[in-house]
Protein backbone atom coordinates (compact mmCIF):
# COMPACT_ATOMS: atom_id res chain seq x y z
CA UNK A 1 0.00 0.00 0.00
CA UNK A 2 1.57 3.17 -1.24
CA UNK A 3 1.37 6.49 1.04
CA UNK A 4 2.98 9.98 0.30
CA UNK A 5 2.27 12.75 3.29
CA UNK A 6 3.50 16.40 3.28
CA UNK A 7 2.55 17.14 6.81
CA UNK A 8 -0.48 15.95 7.88
CA UNK A 9 -2.53 16.34 3.88
CA UNK A 10 -2.38 12.91 2.25
CA UNK A 11 -1.31 13.28 -1.35
CA UNK A 12 -1.59 9.57 -1.58
CA UNK A 13 -3.43 7.54 1.12
CA UNK A 14 -3.06 3.41 0.69
CA UNK A 15 -3.25 2.93 -3.08
CA UNK A 16 -2.31 -0.77 -4.75
CA UNK A 17 -2.72 -1.43 -8.36
CA UNK A 18 -1.16 -3.67 -10.87
CA UNK A 19 -0.22 -3.28 -14.09
CA UNK A 20 -0.03 -6.08 -16.49
CA UNK A 21 2.63 -6.67 -19.58
CA UNK A 22 1.10 -5.10 -22.33
CA UNK A 23 -1.33 -2.90 -20.80
CA UNK A 24 -2.23 0.56 -21.50
CA UNK A 25 -3.73 1.45 -18.35
CA UNK A 26 -5.27 5.15 -18.14
CA UNK A 27 -4.48 6.92 -14.55
CA UNK A 28 -7.46 9.71 -13.99
CA UNK A 29 -8.38 12.16 -11.27
CA UNK A 30 -9.21 15.85 -11.03
CA UNK A 31 -6.41 18.42 -10.24
CA UNK A 32 -4.96 17.52 -7.28
CA UNK A 33 -6.43 14.15 -6.92
CA UNK A 34 -2.78 12.33 -6.99
CA UNK A 35 -1.74 11.44 -9.91
CA UNK A 36 1.06 13.07 -10.78
CA UNK A 37 2.48 12.13 -7.31
CA UNK A 38 1.82 8.69 -7.87
CA UNK A 39 3.89 8.99 -11.13
CA UNK A 40 6.62 10.67 -9.71
CA UNK A 41 6.95 7.81 -6.72
CA UNK A 42 6.75 5.10 -9.18
CA UNK A 43 9.74 6.69 -10.90
CA UNK A 44 11.64 7.06 -8.33
CA UNK A 45 11.55 10.80 -9.07
CA UNK A 46 10.06 11.23 -5.46
CA UNK A 47 10.59 8.88 -2.48
CA UNK A 48 7.04 7.67 -0.61
CA UNK A 49 6.61 8.07 3.16
CA UNK A 50 5.28 4.34 3.79
CA UNK A 51 4.72 1.38 0.85
CA UNK A 52 6.83 -0.36 -1.75
CA UNK A 53 7.15 -0.08 -6.02
CA UNK A 54 7.84 -3.41 -7.78
CA UNK A 55 8.85 -2.67 -11.44
CA UNK A 56 9.26 -6.12 -13.18
CA UNK A 57 9.99 -7.45 -9.44
CA UNK A 58 12.41 -5.05 -8.50
CA UNK A 59 11.79 -2.56 -6.02
CA UNK A 60 12.45 0.66 -7.38
CA UNK A 61 13.96 2.06 -3.77
CA UNK A 62 15.80 -0.90 -2.83
CA UNK A 63 17.20 -1.50 -6.52
CA UNK A 64 17.28 1.50 -8.28
CA UNK A 65 19.06 1.25 -11.35
CA UNK A 66 17.39 -2.38 -12.22
CA UNK A 67 14.03 -0.80 -11.81
CA UNK A 68 14.87 2.54 -13.64
CA UNK A 69 16.70 0.66 -16.43
CA UNK A 70 12.97 -0.74 -16.99
CA UNK A 71 11.15 2.63 -17.06
CA UNK A 72 10.69 4.89 -19.59
CA UNK A 73 9.42 8.49 -18.13
CA UNK A 74 7.80 11.45 -20.37
CA UNK A 75 6.87 14.05 -17.72
CA UNK A 76 4.17 16.84 -18.68
CA UNK A 77 7.21 19.33 -19.04
CA UNK A 78 10.07 17.15 -20.69
CA UNK A 79 13.38 17.99 -19.82
CA UNK A 80 15.21 18.91 -22.77
CA UNK A 81 18.73 20.45 -23.70
CA UNK A 82 17.42 23.01 -26.35
CA UNK A 83 21.52 23.53 -26.94
CA UNK A 84 21.42 20.20 -28.53
CA UNK A 85 19.59 18.75 -31.88
CA UNK A 86 17.13 15.96 -31.35
CA UNK A 87 19.75 13.28 -32.43
CA UNK A 88 22.13 14.87 -30.25
CA UNK A 89 19.95 14.75 -27.04
CA UNK A 90 18.69 11.29 -27.50
CA UNK A 91 22.25 9.54 -28.29
CA UNK A 92 22.68 11.70 -25.14
CA UNK A 93 20.31 10.42 -22.92
CA UNK A 94 20.86 6.36 -24.27
CA UNK A 95 24.57 7.21 -23.06
CA UNK A 96 22.58 8.21 -19.53
CA UNK A 97 20.52 5.13 -19.84
CA UNK A 98 23.34 3.38 -20.02
CA UNK A 99 22.65 1.36 -23.85
CA UNK A 100 25.52 -0.08 -25.10
CA UNK A 101 27.65 2.14 -27.36
CA UNK A 102 27.20 -0.13 -30.20
CA UNK A 103 23.56 -0.23 -29.93
CA UNK A 104 23.30 4.06 -29.32
CA UNK A 105 22.34 4.10 -32.70
CA UNK A 106 19.75 1.52 -33.28
CA UNK A 107 18.15 2.63 -30.27
CA UNK A 108 18.27 6.28 -31.60
CA UNK A 109 16.75 5.49 -35.30
CA UNK A 110 13.74 2.99 -33.40
CA UNK A 111 12.85 6.68 -31.03
CA UNK A 112 12.98 8.53 -33.91
CA UNK A 113 10.75 6.57 -36.22
CA UNK A 114 8.12 5.46 -33.14
CA UNK A 115 7.77 9.48 -32.08
CA UNK A 116 7.70 10.19 -36.16
CA UNK A 117 10.12 12.97 -35.40
CA UNK A 118 13.14 11.56 -38.16
CA UNK A 119 12.48 14.54 -40.47
CA UNK A 120 13.69 16.97 -37.62
CA UNK A 121 16.94 14.82 -35.97
CA UNK A 122 19.52 17.71 -37.25
CA UNK A 123 17.54 20.61 -36.20
CA UNK A 124 18.02 22.38 -32.67
CA UNK A 125 15.06 21.62 -30.12
CA UNK A 126 15.17 24.90 -29.05
CA UNK A 127 13.46 25.62 -32.86
CA UNK A 128 11.10 23.55 -32.44
CA UNK A 129 7.75 23.55 -31.70
CA UNK A 130 5.27 22.55 -28.74
CA UNK A 131 4.51 19.45 -30.72
CA UNK A 132 7.71 18.80 -31.89
CA UNK A 133 9.36 19.14 -28.19
CA UNK A 134 6.70 16.56 -27.03
CA UNK A 135 7.72 14.28 -29.21
CA UNK A 136 11.01 14.54 -28.33
CA UNK A 137 9.84 13.93 -24.81
CA UNK A 138 8.39 11.01 -26.08
CA UNK A 139 11.08 9.52 -27.98
CA UNK A 140 13.55 10.18 -24.83
CA UNK A 141 11.38 8.45 -22.56
CA UNK A 142 11.76 5.55 -25.51
CA UNK A 143 15.83 5.45 -25.47
CA UNK A 144 17.08 2.64 -23.57
CA UNK A 145 13.66 -0.08 -24.80
CA UNK A 146 12.40 0.00 -21.46
CA UNK A 147 9.57 -2.77 -20.57
CA UNK A 148 7.42 0.08 -18.90
CA UNK A 149 6.61 3.07 -20.54
CA UNK A 150 4.97 6.17 -18.22
CA UNK A 151 3.74 9.61 -19.59
CA UNK A 152 2.43 12.63 -18.00
CA UNK A 153 -0.11 14.44 -20.10
CA UNK A 154 1.18 13.76 -23.13
CA UNK A 155 -0.97 15.67 -25.39
CA UNK A 156 -1.11 18.16 -23.18
CA UNK A 157 -0.94 22.12 -25.29
CA UNK A 158 -1.16 20.09 -28.74
CA UNK A 159 -2.82 20.77 -31.83
CA UNK A 160 -5.73 17.98 -33.11
CA UNK A 161 -3.30 16.37 -35.83
CA UNK A 162 -0.45 16.41 -33.46
CA UNK A 163 -2.72 14.30 -30.42
CA UNK A 164 -3.82 12.12 -33.12
CA UNK A 165 -0.03 11.56 -34.17
CA UNK A 166 1.17 10.67 -30.08
CA UNK A 167 -2.27 8.74 -30.04
CA UNK A 168 -1.21 6.09 -32.76
CA UNK A 169 2.18 5.90 -31.18
CA UNK A 170 0.90 5.00 -27.72
CA UNK A 171 -1.28 2.28 -29.51
CA UNK A 172 2.12 0.99 -31.79
CA UNK A 173 3.72 0.47 -28.04
CA UNK A 174 1.37 -1.55 -26.40
CA UNK A 175 2.67 -4.27 -28.76
CA UNK A 176 5.96 -4.47 -27.11
CA UNK A 177 5.80 -2.40 -23.81
CA UNK A 178 3.39 -1.62 -20.79
CA UNK A 179 2.20 2.10 -20.83
CA UNK A 180 0.72 3.61 -18.05
CA UNK A 181 -0.48 7.35 -18.95
CA UNK A 182 -1.99 10.20 -17.35
CA UNK A 183 -4.70 12.77 -19.33
CA UNK A 184 -7.61 14.92 -18.67
CA UNK A 185 -9.22 14.14 -22.40
CA UNK A 186 -10.90 11.31 -21.41
CA UNK A 187 -12.12 10.30 -24.82
CA UNK A 188 -8.54 10.09 -26.05
CA UNK A 189 -8.06 7.17 -22.55
CA UNK A 190 -11.16 5.81 -24.33
CA UNK A 191 -9.81 5.71 -27.00
CA UNK A 192 -5.85 4.15 -26.23
CA UNK A 193 -6.64 2.94 -22.61
CA UNK A 194 -7.92 -0.94 -21.85
CA UNK A 195 -8.25 -0.24 -18.47
CA UNK A 196 -8.49 2.72 -16.13
CA UNK A 197 -8.04 3.45 -12.50
CA UNK A 198 -9.23 6.49 -11.28
CA UNK A 199 -7.49 8.52 -8.21
CA UNK A 200 -10.01 10.92 -6.01
CA UNK A 201 -8.62 12.60 -3.13
CA UNK A 202 -5.32 10.56 -2.95
CA UNK A 203 -7.38 6.97 -3.05
CA UNK A 204 -8.33 4.97 -5.83
CA UNK A 205 -11.63 4.89 -6.04
CA UNK A 206 -11.86 2.37 -9.26
CA UNK A 207 -9.69 0.04 -11.06
CA UNK A 208 -11.58 -1.95 -13.88
CA UNK A 209 -11.62 -2.63 -17.62
CA UNK A 210 -13.14 0.64 -19.55
CA UNK A 211 -15.69 -1.78 -20.92
CA UNK A 212 -16.60 -3.27 -17.77
CA UNK A 213 -16.86 0.39 -16.32
CA UNK A 214 -19.43 1.63 -18.92
CA UNK A 215 -21.34 -1.55 -19.26
CA UNK A 216 -21.95 -1.24 -15.49
CA UNK A 217 -23.41 2.34 -15.68
CA UNK A 218 -25.36 2.07 -18.68
CA UNK A 219 -29.35 1.80 -19.35
CA UNK A 220 -29.53 4.55 -16.93
CA UNK A 221 -29.55 7.30 -19.71
CA UNK A 222 -32.28 7.50 -21.79
CA UNK A 223 -32.80 9.51 -24.95
CA UNK A 224 -37.20 10.13 -25.15
CA UNK A 225 -38.84 12.28 -27.67
CA UNK A 226 -42.21 13.15 -26.36
CA UNK A 227 -45.23 15.37 -28.22
CA UNK A 228 -46.11 18.33 -26.88
CA UNK A 229 -43.36 21.37 -24.92
CA UNK A 230 -40.56 21.46 -23.03
CA UNK A 231 -42.77 22.69 -20.22
CA UNK A 232 -45.18 19.51 -20.42
CA UNK A 233 -42.31 17.46 -20.84
CA UNK A 234 -40.38 18.50 -17.82
CA UNK A 235 -43.50 18.75 -15.91
CA UNK A 236 -44.21 14.59 -16.50
CA UNK A 237 -40.57 13.99 -16.26
CA UNK A 238 -39.48 16.08 -13.09
CA UNK A 239 -42.33 14.72 -10.96
CA UNK A 240 -40.73 11.27 -10.97
CA UNK A 241 -38.26 10.39 -7.95
CA UNK A 242 -36.16 8.03 -10.52
CA UNK A 243 -34.96 10.80 -12.54
CA UNK A 244 -31.99 12.75 -11.63
CA UNK A 245 -31.85 15.12 -14.33
CA UNK A 246 -33.61 15.91 -17.61
CA UNK A 247 -31.93 17.66 -20.43
CA UNK A 248 -33.89 19.47 -23.76
CA UNK A 249 -32.09 18.96 -26.82
CA UNK A 250 -34.84 21.04 -28.77
CA UNK A 251 -38.48 20.97 -30.26
CA UNK A 252 -39.19 20.05 -33.81
CA UNK A 253 -42.68 19.61 -35.63
CA UNK A 254 -44.76 19.73 -32.31
CA UNK A 255 -42.42 17.17 -30.34
CA UNK A 256 -39.80 18.02 -27.73
CA UNK A 257 -36.04 15.49 -27.35
CA UNK A 258 -35.10 15.28 -23.94
CA UNK A 259 -32.09 13.64 -22.48
CA UNK A 260 -33.29 11.74 -19.37
CA UNK A 261 -30.46 10.58 -16.08
CA UNK A 262 -32.15 8.12 -14.03
CA UNK A 263 -31.04 6.37 -11.10
CA UNK A 264 -29.07 3.21 -10.69
CA UNK A 265 -31.74 0.69 -11.27
CA UNK A 266 -34.21 2.65 -12.42
CA UNK A 267 -36.67 0.46 -15.23
CA UNK A 268 -37.53 2.93 -18.24
CA UNK A 269 -40.98 1.37 -17.96
CA UNK A 270 -41.74 3.89 -15.28
CA UNK A 271 -40.94 6.59 -17.86
CA UNK A 272 -43.69 5.10 -20.24
CA UNK A 273 -45.93 4.40 -17.41
CA UNK A 274 -45.99 8.24 -16.68
CA UNK A 275 -46.41 9.48 -20.33
CA UNK A 276 -49.39 7.34 -20.37
CA UNK A 277 -50.73 8.76 -17.68
CA UNK A 278 -50.56 12.84 -19.12
CA UNK A 279 -51.80 13.91 -22.33
CA UNK A 280 -48.64 13.79 -23.86
CA UNK A 281 -47.04 10.66 -25.93
CA UNK A 282 -43.88 8.68 -26.74
CA UNK A 283 -42.34 9.38 -29.89
CA UNK A 284 -39.15 7.31 -29.46
CA UNK A 285 -37.23 5.93 -26.59
CA UNK A 286 -34.03 4.44 -26.56
CA UNK A 287 -31.53 3.78 -23.87
CA UNK A 288 -27.68 5.33 -23.98
CA UNK A 289 -24.71 4.02 -23.41
CA UNK A 290 -22.51 6.52 -21.16
CA UNK A 291 -19.31 7.28 -21.85
CA UNK A 292 -15.80 7.88 -20.28
CA UNK A 293 -16.57 11.37 -19.15
CA UNK A 294 -20.71 10.42 -18.00
CA UNK A 295 -18.57 7.38 -15.34
CA UNK A 296 -15.65 9.58 -14.18
CA UNK A 297 -17.77 12.60 -13.62
CA UNK A 298 -20.46 10.18 -11.66
CA UNK A 299 -17.95 8.35 -9.47
CA UNK A 300 -15.57 11.51 -8.77
CA UNK A 301 -18.90 13.39 -7.42
CA UNK A 302 -19.97 10.91 -5.72
CA UNK A 303 -17.11 10.51 -3.71
CA UNK A 304 -17.11 14.28 -3.20
CA UNK A 305 -20.49 14.08 -2.17
CA UNK A 306 -19.53 11.35 0.59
Amino acid sequence: MLTKKYGSKYAVNNISFDVKKGEVVGLLGRNGAGKTTTMNIMTGYIAPTSGTVMIDGFDIAKQPIEAKSRIGYMPEQPPLYTELTVEEYLCFISRLKGVNKNNIKNQVEHALEMANIEDVRKRLIGNLSKGYRQRVGLAQALCGDPQVIILDEPTAGLDPKQIIDIRNTIKKLRQNHTVILSSHILHEVADVCSKIIIINQGEIIKDDMISNLISQNSGQRLSLKLTGTEKQGRKVLEGLKEVRAVTCKGANNGNTEFIVDCTDGAPPTMIYDAVKMSSLKIVSMNTLSESLEDVFLKLTDERKEA
